[in-house]
């Protein structure tokens, strides 16, 4: 296992350090728009631009990189991102914020599909579940650690942007100057839209959703603090609590989600996430019950997408997967581009505690879906299912074929074991 780290760890540490610089931009927009005067329909506007870009980056890198080259498209993104960034601060604006937000969105698009790229490649099939399960730690302790960044300094001045320019640049020295040869990048077509509905009807809207609910929670986070008064530190804490809650039920739900039918725990997770955002929305200004919100609600928001996706590949043959997981990808991204700008809405029309409404709204939604399928459809017994991975809200689809393959390959595994082992009770 350590043969297989030293070859990646830069690639690691890169990662650590562009989400440290796109975490903090993600908190910032909050922080400064606000002390600007923005809306929070407008600010939902720019949060929005990001996923769009995003959403467009996942689609048309693989061909910037089958044009010019992983290097090439991974340098080329990180520089027009370094300047988008230290651009946001020198045009206080939310027209010219938004167009910023969508490149910044297609950049970190591009950067993750060319990054999951070469620890695809780097992995084989023993190893890819450690090396993907290390990619998204990296991700997730990158954007908590710039949360603690943003604390240095006040987001009136343009110090914080140009911090986490300067952690976007520095982030590709140790990835480019490691990198060996670049692999084959291949993102199969993402399969309609009606035939994935047809496919796994629970999967398609529950992952509509739960891009709504992330997409908010990231964005409108900070925004939400913001109105209520809440000092930039406290605000700082609020994001990584959304963030920190991840971390600690991924493995869990992971656990559970192997063992039961996962329709039932999708609905209990989603029930979770509505009782923690009726709490939020009923704390008023307590600082530790709205972080303890934040916890559960954006504890139960990584797992699920985890579990959409595992639950989706339950119903497909090994070939499906590759369509389907593009897929499930895009219809996150359409809910990521619709959440904030509903919640904007809200907030502007009823108040900032109208975050936690729409929120706890959405996993209520996602909840009653999953109770409804389970009358319309029989369940697969745990033993015929595949393994769970936890992927992150974040990865392209390169990540989420390579999860979804090493899934299939796990579970095929575990039977095999469990088939031989009443053999050699037998046996001996």
């Amino acid at each position: 296992m350590f043969k297989v780290f030293s070859g990646i760890w830069a690639l690691l540490v890169g990662i650590v350090l562009i989400m440290l610089g796109n975490g903090m931009q993600f908190t910032l927009i909050g922080l400064r728009g606000g002390l600007e005067g923005f809306s929070a329909a407008s600010l939902a506007i720019v949060t929005s631009g990001y996923f769009v870009g995003f959403l467009s980056g996942a689609r048309y890198t693989p061909v910037l990189i089958r044009n010019v080259g992983h290097v090439r498209v991974f340098a080329a993104l990180g520089s027009f991102m370094s300047a988008a960034l230290i651009t946001l601060p020198l045009i206080v604006e939310p027209w010219a914020w938004t167009l910023l937000r969508v490149l910044i969105g297609f950049c970190m698009s591009g950067i993750y599909v060319t990054a999951e790229s070469w620890l695809n490649d780097a992995s084989t099939n023993e190893t890819r579940g450690k090396v993907l399960s290390a990619y998204m730690i990296a991700q997730t302790l990158g954007i908590i650690g710039a949360q603690g960044l943003l604390t240095l300094d006040d987001a009136q001045t343009s110090v914080l942007f140009i911090g986490a320019s300067i952690l976007v640049s520095i982030s590709f020295a140790p990835v480019l100057l490691t990198v060996g040869q670049a692999p084959r990048t291949e993102v199969t077509r993402p399969m309609a839209l009606r035939e994935l509905y047809r496919q796994s009807p629970l999967g398609t809207i529950g992952i509509f959703f739960l891009g709504s609910a992330y997409a908010t929670q990231s964005g409108m986070g900070a925004v939400f603090g913001t109105l209520i008064g809440m000092t930039a530190d406290q605000i700082s804490l609020l994001v990584a609590m959304l963030f920190a809650g991840a971390l600690a039920f991924q493995y869990p739900i992971g656990w559970i989600s192997d063992r039961i039918d996962r329709r039932k725990l999708i609905f209990a997770a989603s029930l979770v996430g509505a009782v923690a955002c009726i709490c939020g929305f009923l704390a008023g200004g307590g600082l530790w019950a709205l972080m303890a919100a934040a916890f559960v609600a954006g504890g139960m928001t990584t797992p699920l997408y985890a579990l959409f996706l595992a639950y989706t590949n339950d119903f497909l043959s090994p070939e499906d997967m590759p369509a389907a997981s593009g897929g499930l990808v895009f219809t996150f991204g359409l809910g990521a581009i619709a959440g904030p700008l509903v919640t904007g809405w809200a907030m502007q029309w009823g108040g900032p505690f109208f975050f936690w409404l729409v929120l706890g709204t959405t996993f209520a939604l996602i909840a009653l879906y999953a109770l409804y399928r389970m009358t319309q459809r029989p369940g697969i017994p745990a033993s015929q299912t595949d393994s769970y991975l936890g992927v992150t809200p974040t990865a392209t689809p390169v990540a989420v074929e390579a999860a979804s393959a090493w899934a299939v390959d796990q579970a095929e595994t575990d039977r095999t074991e469990q088939d031989r082992t009443p053999c050699l009770n037998r046996n001996a």
